[in-house]
């Protein structure tokens, strides 16, 4: 199941996508900086949980799904700060996410595809949002916001002195970054799914 067929597109996994969605979407309020390891705009939180467990339980595009509920809400209750870049930018890392994760998984249930899922979409998602926001958001961003990209590089500088340009910044920030933040949503994924996953299967 990599797609939601329209027989399993039914009033009951509607129900279960949209609690996890709305589940999401509140998790998004918990988001902590990490000025250690990036500028303070780029926070961490673990909203991408609830996308990760509906891959698994429903299949890799639940997870889709899941991510775009979870920004249209944050969109319609919060607005957009980034004129709407960030919110592209958190869909597509997310989905990369789940949706890699989802698809080695769900073929075969057991403990070692799910590790072997998280882990691909860890990767998966840190190369995607790396290039993503090299050539498009951080760009995009800069120019929406009436700024210099050399401002973000400067806020990269601040934290390591080898940030010296975008390139730079990249590597030195949004990489570990996202890697960091996929091996602890991974963990917290190990942890939970299958003490939740009954409810999504009943």
């Amino acid at each position: 199941m990599y797609t939601l067929s329209r027989e399993s597109w039914n009033t009951k996994t509607m129900v279960k996508i949209s609690v996890l969605g709305v589940i999401s979407f509140i998790l998004m309020f918990f988001e902590i900086p990490l000025p250690f390891l990036a500028p303070t705009f780029m926070k961490f939180d673990i909203s991408d949980l609830p996308s990760l467990i509906g891959s698994f339980a429903i299949g890799p595009m639940a997870g889709v799904i899941i991510q775009l509920l979870k920004n249209v809400l944050n969109l319609l209750v919060e607005g957009s700060t980034t004129g709407g870049v960030g919110e592209v930018a958190n869909f597509v890392v997310g989905s990369v996410f789940a949706y890699t994760a989802g698809f080695v998984y769900y073929k075969k249930k057991t403990f070692g595809r799910a590790v072997i899922g998280l882990s691909l979409g860890t990767v998966a998602m840190t190369i995607v949002i790396t290039l993503a926001n090299y050539f498009i958001m951080f760009p995009l961003y800069a120019k929406l916001m009436g700024q210099n990209i050399q401002v973000f590089i400067d806020m990269g500088t601040a934290i390591n002195k080898n940030i010296t340009d975008l390139r730079s910044l990249m590597l030195i920030s949004v990489v570990p970054f996202n890697l960091l933040k996929g091996v602890i949503v991974t963990a917290i994924t190990l942890l939970v799914y299958k003490r939740v996953s009954p409810i999504l299967h009943k």
